[in-house]
């Protein structure tokens, strides 16, 4: 499983113990990663430079560290 799918799943429990609008944190961490959460699986390979992004998001959104 890589690390970008890791995080998706983080984020997607962080939503839901926090009952949070999904599509709304999806949409903001998507837009400051660069990346939209919907097209990781657990195929996807990962690049160092989209997971350093992807957790910067993470943190600047739901205010947790990944």
């Amino acid at each position: 499983m890589s690390q970008l799918y890791e995080l998706k799943v983080l984020i997607e429990e962080k939503i839901k113990a926090n009952h949070l609008d999904a599509a709304e944190i999806k949409g903001q961490i998507g837009l400051k990663s660069g990346r939209l959460l919907a097209f990781i699986n657990a195929n996807t390979p990962d690049d160092p430079a989209v997971v350093a992004k992807l957790r910067q998001a993470i943190k600047d959104v739901l205010k947790v560290s990944a």
